[in-house]
């Protein structure tokens, strides 16, 4: 079960003023699930008009109808074991998005298990989120109790060349659960709920 609250808490730092996201990074996919184009760099690069773009896209993810279209996966230990996908998020997590090697790698997998009628656009946003404690009335202290290191993963189809429209589906990782980070859970998006999709969670080796 995700907690509205916590969703709302996060996406609250995804704005240009008070924004948490560190590195973009992200590919171009071909309907057969070849990457065509890539990029990776610090988001405190981009541009305003940039910046609040990209924002939009990495916050549908979390913003989206909790339970709903957001629905939180717990992976078994089976799907933990190394070469797993849960091993590679991990991995892209505690470097940033940096390793573009790793990045690849992602973009394959996810590529092999993910398709669609046409082209579309994954989009990888690296998080740092210092989550202050909470005082037994709500309100917020200065100290920080976690940092809360995340990434979020859009993809999105593309509405002109290299020009993705808002997310069809993506995921969280780790899952954002009681203001603390649940290595072993995914929340994951899909828009559409009314429609018997599997893509993102095969790809994630949940189908």
């Amino acid at each position: 079960m995700i907690h509205r609250e916590d969703m709302l808490e996060l996406t609250r730092r995804m704005t240009p003023k008070r924004n948490s996201i560190t590195r973009i990074a992200g590919c171009y996919m071909d309907k057969e699930g070849e990457i065509d184009g890539s990029f990776n760099t610090n988001f405190l690069n981009l541009s305003l008009a940039e910046k609040e773009k990209n924002l939009a896209i990495a916050k549908a993810i979390p913003f989206s109808k909790t339970n709903e279209e957001l629905k939180e996966y717990r992976f078994t230990p089976k799907d933990e074991k190394p070469g797993s996908m849960w091993q590679l998020l991990v991995a892209m997590k505690e470097c940033g998005l940096k390793n573009d090697a790793l990045m690849d790698i992602f973009y394959e997998q996810f590529g092999k298990n993910f398709r669609t009628e046409a082209g579309y656009a994954i989009y990888v946003f690296h998080g740092r989120y210092d989550v202050p404690l909470k005082a037994k009335d709500k309100d917020s202290l200065r100290e920080s109790e976690e940092v809360y290191e995340y990434i979020i993963c859009a993809v999105c189809p593309l509405i002109g060349e290299y020009e993705p429209g808002m997310p069809e589906c993506g995921f969280l990782f780790p899952a954002f659960s009681d203001r603390s980070s649940d290595i072993h859970c995914v929340d994951v998006f899909k828009a559409d709920t009314g429609r018997l999709n599997m893509n993102v969670l095969k790809a994630l080796c949940f189908a």
